[in-house]
């Protein structure tokens, strides 16, 4: 009798936890492909893969976080008429509004990066590009510690670590608001395609000295693309410091530059220059990872503490022995 009732609490909970995990992966797989997008981004409109958008990324949602507790902006000296009270939390529209804000700084830094330390690289090869960009990584950082050099700061997140309940599941507020910003940055990114600097970008992309006969400023669409990149890195960081994901509501140092190399089997999964790719990537790694971190768990002790940031690169490995271009990425067919 006591096995059955042991069974029935078994099945009974199984649910509400499947539940939850499915709405973490979501949420997980959100933030990884609004990442995504933003590699994507820079690699189409460039050809570059940019891996210095972990830095960037904690740098614009240090931006985000000195906009709310500081009171100021990023670089001025004028004070932030937006910012909360001290001590205490901003309500959503103003928290909102300081976000559109930090990722206006956030563009500005990624096209200042562009015009100083990439602009100047344009014909050389892709690969003496992508070093640069792991430089550009290596000169953010010292801002970026320096920054959180005494303690992880708080992104001011209104809702802090509140959760609904759902089918005797608790789901996080946070979760579902990182699901509803990857809806709206890639409504946006897909309105900005359809629109005449879009065409241009993929113009670019396609082949940059025929874009340039036809009177397209490349070096308009190079910077408008790390600006962009760089907002969308920016967004992902955000809601990714926000509770329950590790970083509890905080901007770490320890945890933002991960997060680009963790969405490194998104893309190459998707495929480089897929925005769709981005998506469904982003989604299958974070559910693999997730669901491989709830349901495995019992063999901690046989695959390590932490196997389950080994399964995203397993599932990348799997997928490109049988699409080397990724799911959806552009096979280039080259004449021998």
């Amino acid at each position: 009798m006591g096995d059955l009732l042991l069974l029935a609490q078994d099945s009974s909970g199984f649910f509400p936890i499947f539940l939850q995990t499915l709405v973490k992966g979501l949420a997980l797989g959100s933030i990884y492909a609004i990442m995504g997008i933003g590699f994507v981004i820079v690699f189409k409109g460039t050809q570059v893969l940019n891996f210095a958008s972990g830095g960037m990324a904690m740098a614009g949602a240090l931006f985000m976080s000195i906009m709310i507790n500081d009171g100021g902006l990023p670089f001025m000296p004028w004070s932030n008429p937006l910012a909360p009270a001290a001590g205490t939390d901003p309500s959503i529209p103003r928290w909102l509004i300081n976000l559109f804000f930090a990722l206006i700084f956030a563009a500005i830094m990624g096209m200042i990066l562009e015009r100083v330390a990439i602009r100047p690289m344009v014909g050389q090869p892709l690969f003496s590009m992508a070093v640069i960009t792991l430089g550009l990584e290596t000169a953010i950082g010292p801002f970026n510690r320096d920054a959180t050099s005494q303690a992880a700061r708080t992104l001011g997140v209104p809702w802090k670590l509140e959760q609904w309940k759902l089918f005797d599941a608790g789901i996080p507020k946070s979760y579902v608001a990182a699901m509803i910003a990857a809806a709206v940055c890639f409504g946006a990114v897909n309105f900005f395609f359809r629109s005449r600097f879009g065409v241009a970008m993929r113009a670019v992309a396609f082949d940059q000295e025929a874009a340039q006969a036809q009177g397209i400023n490349v070096g308009r669409v190079f910077s408008i693309a790390w600006g962009l990149g760089a907002a969308l890195v920016t967004v992902a960081a955000i809601f990714y410091g926000m509770g329950p994901f590790p970083p509890q509501g905080t901007v770490s140092q320890e945890i933002h530059p991960i997060l680009a190399f963790r969405v490194l089997p998104v893309i190459i999964l998707g495929g480089l220059d897929s925005i769709p790719g981005a998506l469904y990537g982003g989604l299958m790694i974070a559910s693999a990872e997730v669901f491989a971190g709830q349901y495995l768990s019992q063999w901690t002790k046989i695959l390590g503490a932490g196997y389950s940031t080994i399964v995203p690169y397993l599932v990348m490995l799997i997928v490109l022995l049988v699409r080397p271009y990724g799911l959806f990425g552009t096979e280039e067919i080259r004449r021998v």
